[in-house]
């Protein structure tokens, strides 16, 4: 799926001026930081949306992977009929379910026609039953009675907080599993905080990437005190998916390294008998000789640091195998 993607994104930039292109990244960078929330549609134009699409939907696409691919890892029996991504603009989330699942109904709702048509244009060959509907995002909002999963990702910080809680609530009331991404930010990594309290509080059993539905261990990170401590402090639960660059998207990120770590925040959560993992790795293991250091969020015993040496035989392997996200037992 991330070769189609690749593949339906190659040539968008095609005739659209570099300066303005580059004008409309920089815009869409300060409303991807969750710095300018707003009760209109932050894409505006074929030229945002061509921008966006060259720009996010790339790192979109393996975030939303990622934490799709978390949860199926816990029910790995159970996958969606029918799928609805709220604000999903070019359907990156729609083609990062495809990757993960076959065989499902996916819906796109934004507010942002411009999206909703070039999402419509990149996925007519690879996913041709999508549905795109222009929908206001926010408090209205309805999602159908029975919808199997739904994504609301990268978003949340685009609504004011009355918007926010509204989507949530929606998500909450019609879907079986319910899956929120956010930039890895600490603010990003508040509105996912906030909107997993909002999720159990509707009667959801969170199952990734928290390894219980109880009050998150973690004491947020001071706005405003600059950088956290590396272990006791304030922090925020974050994860990096690795990001392909093509050629297009360095071009448009003016990066020169074939890849890059997109950093996101996320939660997922369900009404199904799912169980989740014992323990979560909460940052990039460190290696050192003869043992591994993993940071942990666990059941019982909340944030901590475990030592796995070499006498631990094959949890020794594993552990030099693991990566920042997995789960641990």
């Amino acid at each position: 799926m991330q070769e189609e993607l690749r593949a339906a994104l190659a040539g968008l930039l095609d005739g659209l001026p570099p300066k303005q292109a580059a004008q409309a990244v920089e815009r869409l960078i300060t409303n991807y930081r969750g710095t300018t929330p707003t009760d209109a549609p932050v894409l505006r134009d074929r030229a945002d949306v061509a921008a966006y699409a060259a720009y996010r939907m790339p790192a979109t696409f393996e975030a939303v992977r990622a934490a799709l691919a978390a949860f199926a890892a816990r029910v790995p029996d159970w996958s969606p009929a029918t799928h609805v991504d709220i604000g999903g603009g070019t359907g990156a989330a729609t083609w990062a379910a495809a990757a993960t699942w076959e065989g499902h109904r996916s819906t796109v709702l934004d507010w942002a026609q411009p999206a909703l048509d070039l999402g419509r244009e990149l996925a007519a060959k690879t996913l041709p039953d999508t549905e795109w509907r222009r929908q206001i995002i926010g408090e209205g909002l309805s999602v159908p009675a029975g919808t199997d999963l739904v994504t609301v990702s990268y978003v949340l910080g685009e609504l004011r907080p009355e918007a926010r809680r509204a989507v949530v609530a929606a998500a909450a009331e019609a879907a079986t599993v319910v899956v929120l991404i956010e930039p890895g930010t600490p603010d990003g990594y508040l509105r996912i905080r906030e909107a997993r309290t909002q999720l159990t509080e509707a009667g959801l059993r969170i199952v990734a990437p928290c390894p219980h539905s109880g009050t998150c261990p973690i004491v947020p990170l001071v706005q405003g005190v600059g950088a956290p401590p590396a272990v006791a402090g304030g922090d925020w639960c974050h994860f990096a998916a690795r990001v392909s660059r093509s050629s297009l998207h360095r071009q448009v990120k003016g990066g020169s390294l074939p890849y890059e770590d997109e950093k996101f925040s996320y939660v997922a959560a369900t009404t199904l008998d799912a169980t989740p993992a014992p323990a979560r790795i909460t940052r990039k293991p460190q290696l050192r000789k003869g043992q591994v250091l993993l940071d942990l969020c666990t059941t019982q015993d909340g944030l901590q640091r475990t030592t796995v040496t070499k006498r631990h035989g094959t949890h020794y392997r594993q552990a030099r195998d693991a990566a920042w996200g997995d789960a641990w037992s």
